[in-house]
């Protein structure tokens, strides 16, 4: 059923547009022989053409892949063209999965981060990051994201935070860390708290006092990912940030305690 809606769009949208096979053919880059498939129901669109289909017509990809476009009144097409603030409507969200068909954790470096901002939805991309599972980790969705500076201190730079995917912004819990996508400032790991019903923003709240807050708009928001695991690579410091030789020197004073003490006795 999905696929028969995708196909009848495309054939709904080629014609609209008053181009032949060919000239659709051209525009979207892509073969004529493939239109003829896409629009007979032998082949579906793959994201690539989809998202190229969503920008020429300014349509989300939600409704290209689930509405019959040629049914929608003028208002349903102008709510369709709004603007997502509130990260409500369907996402295409790329993923790669094991030989079980599983879902991997794609890990995103700090050297891919600046290529994730315009490769995050395309599959090629997604499965040529670096990928591994965990077992203890409930079903869900989740990404790895390679943490750089000491914002997030004492979160230590090349951290890891494993997120779990977000599908409605409203849902994000205030205080509580994400890793955030926008189209503003990329990647960050921050502290939020959530005005997307109110001013439509979010505040982003880095640990470290030297840094101050910031807002990103709910329309620059491409991808939410609440941090649910922690991998770091630094040792942990004790909770009073004593060093670890003043801490031997300490086992030693104590260990001379009581040996004096049994000598003693």
């Amino acid at each position: 059923m999905l696929l028969e809606m995708i196909n009848k769009n495309f054939k709904y949208l080629r014609k609209q547009h008053g181009s032949t096979q060919q000239e659709f053919a051209e525009i979207l880059g892509i073969k004529r022989a493939s239109v003829g498939a896409y629009e007979e129901g032998r082949a579906k669109p793959n994201l690539d053409v989809l998202k190229q289909l969503s920008d020429m017509f300014n349509l989300s990809l939600d409704w290209l892949i689930t509405k019959d476009i040629s049914k929608l009144s003028t208002g349903e097409l102008k709510m369709s063209q709004q603007v997502d603030a509130e990260g409500k409507r369907l996402r295409v969200l790329s993923i790669s999965v094991d030989q079980e068909g599983n879902e991997n954790i794609e890990l995103v470096p700090v050297k891919a981060s600046a290529g994730y901002l315009s490769g995050y939805a395309d599959p090629e991309f997604i499965s040529d990051l670096p990928r591994f599972n965990l077992p203890m980790l409930p079903t869900g969705t989740y990404r790895a994201f390679e943490i750089k500076g000491d914002s997030m201190l004492p979160l230590q730079p090349g951290s890891i935070v494993i997120g779990e995917y977000v599908e409605n912004w409203n849902d994000i819990k205030d205080g509580r860390t994400y890793v955030v996508l926008s189209k503003e400032d990329g990647v960050v790991y921050k502290r939020l708290f959530n005005d997307i019903k109110g001013s439509g923003s979010i505040t982003c709240q880095s640990d470290n006092p030297s840094y101050p807050p910031f807002l990103i708009k709910g329309e620059d928001i491409l991808e939410v990912w609440q941090a649910k695991l922690f991998i770091s690579k630094a040792e942990p410091m004790p909770l009073n940030n004593t060093k670890p030789d003043d801490m031997l020197s300490m086992i030693q004073h104590l260990q001379q305690e009581i040996t004096n003490l049994k000598n003693s006795n």
